[in-house]
């Protein structure tokens, strides 16, 4: 609800989820509460889909695959706006540190000619993350598996047919 109407009230949230309002009111004190828990959890997602890619020891191949199926499951379960979660300090820097690890990580993959170097600094990094949102959101028939070849194959490949 939150990722489709960010301004969806604390009634209409416990509508959707078949409870009374003050059900949430127990849990979260606020709305803005409620909000810091979903961009919680949506963080602890992200960190455990870059620990179970294994970005430093896997094969870059193997890691990057993973990588991202991982990140398009968090951004199906998560679909939530992140201006507001890196507005906070402390989501905002274990934010940073996951992606610094996925920096760290696509540089080996150039490193052992995954990807190819020459690119301007940083295009992959930003590259990726765009991908896999379009992905999550405009292929949502596909499994995340196969979200995640679709992805990989375009990062590797591009679209063009120029070799």
């Amino acid at each position: 609800m939150l990722a489709a109407d960010p301004a969806a009230s604390i009634a209409s949230i416990a509508t959707e989820a078949g409870v009374d309002r003050r059900t949430v009111y127990r849990r979260f004190a606020s709305r803005e509460e409620l909000l810091g828990a979903v961009h919680e959890a949506r963080l602890t997602a992200i960190e455990h889909a870059v620990e179970d890619a294994r970005l430093r020891e896997a094969p870059v191949a193997v890691a990057l695959h993973r990588y991202v199926e991982n990140i398009i499951g968090v951004n199906r379960d998560w679909p939530v706006d992140l201006t507001r979660m890196l507005a906070d300090d402390s989501l905002r820097e274990r934010r940073d540190a996951s992606v610094h690890e996925v920096d760290v990580f696509l540089e080996r993959a150039t490193d052992e000619g995954l990807l190819r170097p020459g690119l301007p600094q940083g295009w992959a990094s930003a590259l990726l993350p765009q991908l896999m949102h379009l992905v999550a959101r405009q292929l949502p028939g596909l499994s995340s598996g196969q979200a995640a070849d679709v992805v990989v194959d375009t990062l590797l490949r591009g679209l063009g047919t120029a070799s």
